[in-house]
């Protein structure tokens, strides 16, 4: 049993702590999955508090997990872990019957499962989770209270650390189809002998008064007295979806120029606003400064919206902007970059940079070749991101062997006494 536990600790522990991570690199997305299950239910007025709950639920999952995978506060822990289980093991179940969003959205973009998926899933966290419950005062935890709040404490700090970040930029890990280095255009392709939907075709028809649905295995064909009715199709299995789908560049005027732009041998710039009554004026200089840098430089400078024909020539005419706005699939839109605007930088498709509208660069900083310039920028950032993990590491290290030194002097005191 006690190694069961033990083996409980960790699996759950890891979970938790793998799906708050996955959410904290990208709160932006829970806030989104939270908005369409509030939308879905008919509860309109909670929208507003999705991004909070976003930010608590990576929070809460994280410090869980790293609470189990180091034993700490057990029974607080415990508690925390059966009853958020207990919550979303039966809310699942009721997911996987309605089926009102098809992604659960519990791994985030790294681990897309259908709604009945998750609920056995949870089902078999759920189990293990009563051994860690049912098991919680088998045996004391050593270590004082103060080194088991000080590890919880890291932990909140560390995941909402990752959540404001990733949130005032852009996520620290992208799983989503766009991230930097996807050419959008593979990501369109559906591989050669990959499954098709299939579907049952129902045939409506009436004889005598009375209208009776035939499929392919009864279909009256000899009998004439049958008249017809109405037909219907019925998906009955899913085929395959390219991770990139509905995706579109158009407008009235020039009509689907989505070939056109990912097939362009240039560099082309993708400003990205899912809603333009909602995006954020801060960034209206460096947008025209940019735009205006691209026409000098025979660059392509688009923008892309959700918003209507009339909202996207309005706001081009009053903030004198010189470039055009097209049509693209809000949805798509939202899962390109998590920033309104956004700024996106392609050649032949693929995606070079992108950047938060709190990280535009400026025009000089543009000068010479962009993809080295874009090479440059995430070598100096992934220098960066190495630099912070050594040195928690280090730090972490230090505190342990803090810790470790703190023991001993007290084992040491209590043979002495």
């Amino acid at each position: 049993m006690r190694i069961l536990q033990f083996v409980s600790r960790l699996f759950v522990g890891l979970i938790f702590i793998f799906s708050g991570f996955v959410k904290a690199v990208d709160p932006m997305g829970s806030t989104f999955k939270f908005t369409d299950y509030f939308l879905a239910f008919g509860m309109d007025a909670l929208k507003e508090t999705a991004f909070p709950l976003a930010i608590l639920l990576s929070a809460l999952e994280f410090t869980v997990g790293m609470a189990l995978i180091f034993n700490s506060r057990k029974n607080i822990t415990a508690w925390l872990a059966l009853l958020f289980m207990l919550f979303f093991t039966p809310l699942t179940f009721v997911l996987a019957i309605s089926n009102p969003v098809t992604d659960c959205g519990c791994f985030g973009d790294a681990l897309v499962l259908s709604n009945w998926e998750t609920f056995w899933k949870n089902i078999v966290i759920l189990a293990f989770t009563l051994v860690i419950f049912l098991r919680r005062k088998k045996d004391e935890n050593q270590h004082p209270v103060w080194e088991q709040n000080l590890l919880v404490g890291f932990a909140l700090a560390v995941s909402i650390w990752i959540s404001t970040y990733s949130y005032r930029h852009l996520p620290l890990i992208d799983f989503r189809p766009y991230h930097i280095g996807a050419n959008i255009s593979d990501g369109m392709k559906i591989p050669e002998g990959a499954p098709a939907d299939e579907y049952r075709s129902l045939f409506k028809y009436e004889k005598n008064g009375v209208v009776k649905e035939f499929d392919e295995t009864n279909y009256p064909w000899q009998d004439t007295t049958w008249k017809y009715v109405d037909s219907e199709q019925i998906k009955i299995k899913e085929g395959y979806t390219p991770p990139i789908h509905d995706f579109s560049i158009s407008n009235e005027t020039e009509g689907d120029i989505t070939n056109m732009v990912l097939s362009d041998n240039g560099y082309t710039f993708l400003l990205v606003s899912k809603n333009l009554s909602e995006i954020n004026e801060s960034a209206l200089l460096k947008i025209k400064e940019l735009a205006f840098y691209a026409l000098e430089n025979n660059i392509q400078f688009i923008g892309l919206t959700a918003s209507g024909e009339d909202a996207m020539q309005s706001f081009k005419t009053t903030n004198e902007l010189p470039f055009e706005f097209y049509n693209t699939d809000e949805i798509q839109l939202k899962t390109i970059i998590r920033s309104n605007p956004g700024l996106l930088l392609l050649k032949k498709g693929t995606i070079l940079d992108k950047w938060h509208f709190k990280d535009f660069p400026e025009a000089k900083q543009l000068q010479g070749d962009l993809a080295a310039y874009s090479i440059t920028k995430h070598q100096t950032l992934n220098i960066n991101l190495l630099i912070i993990s050594i040195t928690s590491t280090l730090l972490l290290l230090l505190v342990l062997f803090c810790l470790i030194r703190i023991r001993f002097a007290e084992a040491k005191n209590r043979l002495r006494l």
